[in-house]
């Protein structure tokens, strides 16, 4: 049998999702010979559509922002149910006390996925579609073998000089190595459909994403263009498995939990009663890379998407994985160096959206979200968080820590309260045994 012919290239970039391609982008930009590998063809289905405003500082630099606001849906905020008169109560980007934009946009992830690959291609990745990675080999550290299968039955290989992993939640180079781990912490699920006629929000607030809260989970509502709204659940798995079949009634049960939602919902029309299912185990690698290889977005890491964190992250990190592609590869005794501070920078920045979305259905956080203050610029760092704003700004970070020594401040006080409470409760009913 014949050898499959082999190529050569200094990047290959595994997977066409925003992370791969931010990455070809940059990399292809500085004059390397970038090859993009996509297994399925553009426009395909994705979860995800709801951007934060710090992903515009990245669309601006990879040229593509005038190319996101045709495709997007203006967002200003996001918003949570209260028990006012209004009903819900809007976190807007514009209060935020760094230097994140006032908005953002919600997009169909389709749309948005198949502009970013072909903007990597206009500017110079060789971005191939329907091309999957099945094995990577690496056989020194700046070579490294992937053997690749076309959807029409080819085999071939190629040698790069170094390979960026953005396969998304497939983590092909964290499951070949053994580096991926689930959290112990957070698991859930989701199910969710695209409706046509729901209600928005009127005036300046037709655009927010909105959360609400169910005892099994939460739930969301993301305006899309063309007056379509994506809604779901985020639940526990074992909820999940009581659908038994039923999966499109079992939406529509769920939806009614919140009868907020149930509202906006209830004369809508699901578009081609199509229900999505998906798992959403929250996991990361050990590792984020080595000599030749480095993780990027979901291949790295991947966080319940309650704060819409996952676009966000993996064009983040993508991009400083270019920078660090780039010095590596001209540069190699600095690699390790700037592989550790870029790790540790995307854990620290991780940690900091996992610790609200670990909370975020605990007694204390939901009271703190529904009926924010300020003391201190707590709410604005909150706003802050939400856009996006947790790795650079100082002013903002010592504010999440404050967040959460007054959080912690709050569960001891509910704790005390709740065992003054049963206290009481038991002397009420011994009291009431001996009268008997």
């Amino acid at each position: 049998m014949a050898e499959p012919e082999v190529e050569q290239c200094d990047v290959a970039v595994i997977g066409g999702g925003p992370g791969g391609s931010t990455a070809a982008t940059l990399l292809a930009r500085r004059g390397y010979k970038v090859i993009a590998l996509e297994k399925a063809h553009h426009p395909r289905f994705h979860i995800g559509e709801s951007l934060l405003p710090m992903n515009l500082p990245v669309f601006e630099r990879l040229g593509v922002l005038d190319k996101v606001r045709e495709l997007g849906v203006f967002k200003r905020g996001a918003d949570f149910e209260t028990d006012d008169a209004c009903g819900y109560n809007v976190y807007a980007f514009s209060r935020a006390i760094g230097q994140s934009p006032p908005h953002a946009y919600q997009v169909w992830r389709q749309d948005f996925d198949r502009m970013l690959y072909q903007h990597a291609r206009e500017c110079g990745a060789e971005a191939r579609e329907g091309h999957e990675v099945l094995r990577v080999e690496q056989r020194g550290p700046r070579e490294s073998r992937l053997e690749v299968r076309t959807d029409d039955g080819r085999d071939y290989a190629i040698r790069a000089r170094y390979v960026v992993d953005a396969s998304g939640r497939d983590a092909l180079l964290a499951t070949k190595m053994k580096l991926r781990r689930r959290s112990r912490q957070h698991q859930s699920a989701a199910i969710f459909g695209h409706f046509r006629g729901a209600d928005r929000r009127d005036g300046e607030d037709a655009g927010n994403v909105s959360i609400y809260r169910f005892a099994q989970g939460w739930m969301w509502m993301i305006p899309l263009p063309d007056g379509v709204m994506s809604v779901g659940a985020v639940c526990r798995p074992d909820y999940l498995k009581q659908r038994r079949g039923r999966t499109l009634e079992f939406l529509f049960d769920t939806l009614k939990l919140n009868p907020a939602l149930w509202q906006r919902v209830e004369r809508a029309g699901l578009i081609g009663d199509e229900v999505h299912v998906t798992g959403n185990y929250s996991y990361d690698a050990t590792r984020m890379g080595g000599p030749g290889w480095v993780l990027v977005g979901d291949a790295f890491a991947f966080l319940d998407p309650v704060f819409s964190s996952g676009v966000y992250l993996a064009m983040d990190g993508a991009e400083r994985a270019a920078e660090l592609v780039d010095a590596a590869l001209r540069e190699p005794r600095c690699e390790r160096a700037l592989l550790r501070r870029l790790e540790r920078r995307q854990r620290k920045g991780m940690a900091r959206f996992a610790f609200f979305i670990h909370r975020f259905n605990s007694p204390v956080m939901r009271q703190m979200l529904r009926s924010p203050r300020n003391t201190w610029q707590l709410e604005q760092a909150v706003i802050s968080m939400l856009a996006g704003d947790l790795f650079d700004t100082p002013k903002v970070l010592w504010r999440l820590q404050l967040f959460k020594l007054v959080h912690a401040i709050g569960v001891l006080h509910d704790w005390r309260r709740s065992r003054a409470e049963r206290r009481y409760r038991l002397a009420q009913a011994r009291a009431s045994l001996g009268r008997e």
